[in-house]
């Protein structure tokens, strides 16, 4: 085991440290705030975040829209709904009227005739006195 070197101390002390100013080495020499490609993927970034932003305004107003698309259409249902209602009811009400009026002639109609099977009795009933 001529190979095996057994550390100590001193040494594991001076290993850490040089990787301490290793990666402190390349953490400065990484591109500062005016790195082309930095502001490149800044830029991307904005753009992204912008076109998601575009998109979620999207779908609010889309949902805003649909909204007041079901709710009119509920309004226009419930209108005709009413208007069919009415109109209903107007028939209805005019047949009663109908069916009122025709009863009212039959009784009219049906007097008539009473008092025209009357009146001949009348008559001779006179005649005879």
């Amino acid at each position: 085991m001529s190979g095996f070197r057994d550390q100590g101390f001193g040494d594991r002390r001076s290993a850490a440290d040089s990787a301490r100013k290793a990666m402190q080495q390349r953490f400065h020499a990484t591109a500062g705030a005016d790195d082309p490609a930095l502001v490149e993927r800044k830029a991307a970034r904005q753009a992204i975040s912008a076109a998601r932003e575009v998109r979620l305004a999207e779908r609010v107003a889309n949902k805003a829209a649909e909204a007041e698309r079901g709710a009119l259409e509920r309004a226009c249902e419930a209108a005709e709904q009413k208007a069919r209602e009415t109109a209903e009811r107007e028939l209805r009400l005019q047949q009663e009227a109908r069916e009122i009026v025709e009863r009212a002639e039959r009784q009219a109609c049906l007097r008539d005739r009473q008092t025209a099977a009357r009146e001949p009795r009348y008559a001779s009933q006179k005649l005879r006195k």
